[in-house]
């Protein structure tokens, strides 16, 4: 997953044994984000037995066992023996990663860590998607039933990967009789990650697209972790989402957030969003801008079932994510240093010169049957 702030720590009591009589859980991608902070925190928790570290360096966690290699060597499943649990965390969904390297990364290892947990008898495998799955579409509930059909596209960046997790994630139960299979869905996710979605909240200008409905749920990197843990506890299973309490309206948005909107026609923004990706100006493709004109809010009803709540409201979320991108410059989903961006004078005025821009080219080339 995309690294959180270091800064967000789970604390860990040193009365608390490094064993106990709980599950063994191992964790992927545990060196660094979200895979991090889980390790950390269950090395705290008496309610786990013992922690396997898996990443391709060794994290600072000495309290867990650590094994350095790749998620896609098969010499996995040795490292898995003794384990009740895998919670598998390492994905790159980095906006800068070449899309085919990425690909083969999160699906290959998802497809080996599966194989793998099976081969060493760990009886529950726990993955980690997105609520963007369920995809983002004008004619979606507010909110979704986690039960919703999975109706994203892969034209949004990394969305293809997670969907084909999620395919992988019911295959896997039939292929290995006995494993269990846990997905967890988190909202737009905050908490030191860098994606399509936190950039927009870098902008001068909140983009927004004529004639849309958005609307935003966020979830915390600390409500997501625990989560987590009580999938890895055993006490939530199935498919569920993750994340705040309600949503917000892109009106509340730009009240809480002070941030103004720069309102487009559809056909500008969608057109030219995918011109300036296409010419290498932008990292995200122009199925990321659904996500920030339909709904995609789900239920978390699951997980509220099983006795978990959230600690962080959307207005809380919405004040960290604000706090935590201040000083940057994205403009049309690039970043600029603080130079470009003052040289820019007024980078929503360039954001608009850029979009109508690659709006007018793309008109000029159809008159001309290109």
């Amino acid at each position: 997953m995309s690294s959180p702030d270091p800064q967000v720590r789970a604390t860990r009591n040193p009365s608390t044994p490094v064993t106990g009589r709980g599950p063994v859980v191992a964790v992927t991608g545990a060196a660094s984000g979200v895979g991090d902070l889980l390790t950390r925190r269950l090395v705290a928790s008496d309610e786990i037995g013992r922690v396997i570290a898996v990443d391709e360096r060794r994290g600072d966690v000495p309290e867990a066992h650590w094994h350095v290699l790749d998620v896609r060597d098969p010499a996995i499943a040795e490292k898995f023996r003794g384990a009740d649990v895998v919670v598998h965390l390492a994905l790159d969904l980095d906006l800068e990663t070449d899309s085919a390297a990425r690909t083969a990364y999160n699906v290959r290892g998802t497809q080996t860590v599966l194989t793998a947990a099976a081969a060493a008898g760990v009886h529950r495998v726990v993955l980690c998607t997105s609520a963007m799955v369920y995809g983002a579409l004008s004619d979606n509930d507010v909110p979704l039933s986690e039960d919703a059909e999975l109706r994203a596209t892969a034209e949004a960046t990394g969305v293809g990967d997670l969907l084909e997790i999620e395919r992988l994630s019911r295959r896997a139960p039939r292929a290995h009789p006995g494993l269990n299979v846990t997905v967890a869905r988190p909202a737009v996710l905050i908490g030191g990650t860098d994606t399509a979605l936190t950039r927009y909240f870098e902008s001068p200008r909140l983009l927004v697209v004529a004639g849309s409905r958005p609307t935003w749920q966020f979830c915390h990197v600390e409500d997501l972790v625990s989560a987590l843990e009580y999938a890895a506890l055993e006490k939530v299973d199935g498919e569920f989402a993750v994340g705040c309490d309600g949503w917000l309206e892109q009106e509340e948005v730009e009240e809480l957030s002070g941030i103004r909107r720069m309102e487009l026609p559809s056909a500008v923004a969608l057109g030219a969003a995918a011109r300036l990706h296409r010419i290498g100006l932008t990292p995200s493709p122009a199925g990321d801008l659904a996500y920030t004109m339909h709904p995609w809010v789900v239920s978390v009803g699951r997980l509220h079932d099983a006795g978990w709540r959230p600690q962080w409201t959307n207005e809380e979320v919405l004040a960290a994510l604000l706090e935590e991108v201040q000083g940057r410059h994205t403009v049309a989903g690039r970043r600029l240093g603080r130079k470009d961006a003052t040289a820019a004078a007024g980078a929503a005025g360039a954001t608009v010169a850029l979009l109508g821009t690659a709006a007018l080219v793309r008109r000029a080339r159809k008159r001309r049957g290109l």
